[in-house]
């Protein structure tokens, strides 16, 4: 019986498993070739293996086998969303925890992929495939191959971004399964239009963004500096592919990270980002935003595209089948934002979410407080 991704989800009586970080992500793309250019050629993630049917890639300071899996196939989609968990019996337990939900599981003692051991894959409450592993092929970690280092580096995977119809229903999901949040959007209401949630001490090991879903926004890797993203979007100019770079390079308020997003050959969203802050402390805030303040998504108040809003990757069944995609009947964050050509207002400076400004700095920059 399918699961059924609107329905209430209940707390599992089980203990969830200990997930470490988001691990890899692997993609179906439609032209393997094509693909290859794009992941190896331009962004330069480095290759542990390849065959006819698909390419292992790793970012410049992994030790694990993969960071990256193309997939050649007939849909382009997303077909696992894969955790390192800290322990052999952490797989075990989330194959009983996703039992528990009622979720369909499936167990793979060699694993689903080259380089990946025991592993356990689900389609979870909202209709994304999951996976959980532990044991893992190690290979060469890069990090002191600068003879390799490129000018644009991509140095480590960062997270996941999924597009939910429900973002409230999601966060308590992922908070059971023991994510936290960082940061997220607001209005008046108390409408969450999205929310970021992490295992490792980043912002995020993956974001929900409220949209018609499920769906992949995007697969975020990370640079170490932001010249870095610089010469990215520069080598796709020299390359007259500049068509591919959707939004950015620019500063993120939320996560404070500097970014960059660019379409591959299939158009799965591709994040470059850099530069967010410290997470681990157990009282770390979170930070709330207000949907109407128009540096949330970008510091420097640029209105964001709107097929940023609008486009996504689909996402797999067990069976290999991409699932329905749900429509949002909550309030949409495009509808309040690209409607009124982005935004609404920006705040003085100060706090970054009171708006309390302090009266020397208020009067210095010019605004009366």
């Amino acid at each position: 019986m399918a699961t059924d991704h609107t329905a209430p989800i209940a707390t599992p009586t089980v203990p969830a498993p200990d997930i470490v970080r988001c691990a890899y992500m692997e993609l179906i793309v439609t032209d393997l070739a094509k693909s290859r250019e794009f992941y190896v050629d331009l962004l330069g993630l480095h290759v542990t293996e390849e065959d006819d049917e698909a390419i292992y890639l790793r970012s410049f300071e992994e030790f694990i086998h993969h960071n990256l899996v193309l997939r050649k196939g007939p849909v382009a989609a997303v077909r696992a969303f894969s955790y390192r968990v800290r322990t052999p019996e952490d797989v075990d337990r989330a194959e009983a925890y996703y039992r528990a939900l009622g979720c369909r599981t499936e167990r793979a003692a060699e694993g689903f992929v080259k380089g990946i051991g025991d592993s356990v894959r689900v389609e979870d409450p909202l209709g994304f495939p999951y996976e959980f592993f532990y044991a893992t092929d190690h290979v060469q970690r890069l990090h002191q191959r600068y003879d390799l280092y490129s000018a644009g580096e991509l140095v480590r995977l960062d997270h996941f971004n999924q597009v939910v119809p429900d973002v409230p229903r999601g966060r308590k999901y992922l908070e059971d399964l023991g994510f936290r949040v960082s940061e997220d959007i607001k209005d008046e209401a108390g409408t969450t239009y999205a929310a970021w949630m992490h295992r490792k001490q980043t912002v995020h090991d993956t974001a929900l963004t409220g949209g018609d879903g499920p769906r992949m926004h995007h697969v975020a890797f990370a640079t170490h500096e932001k010249h870095n993203i610089i010469q990215i979007c520069d080598k796709m100019g020299a390359l007259r592919i500049s068509d591919r770079i959707e939004r950015g390079p620019g500063r993120h308020g939320v996560s404070n990270a500097f970014y960059l997003y660019i379409l591959d050959p299939d158009d799965h969203r591709v994040e470059i980002y850099t530069q967010d802050y410290y997470t681990g402390d157990p009282d770390n805030p979170v930070i709330t935003w207000d949907v109407h303040d128009n540096q949330r998504r970008d510091w420097w108040g640029n209105p964001v595209v709107p097929s940023w809003y609008t486009e996504a990757s689909l996402v797999l069944d067990l069976d290999g089948n991409p699932q329905p995609v749900i429509t949002r009947t909550d309030s949409s964050e495009m509808a309040v934002t690209v409607g009124a050509d982005g935004f609404s207002y920006t705040r003085a400076p100060g706090d970054a979410m009171s708006g309390d400004v302090p009266e020397e700095v208020g009067f210095k920059m010019g605004h009366q407080v």
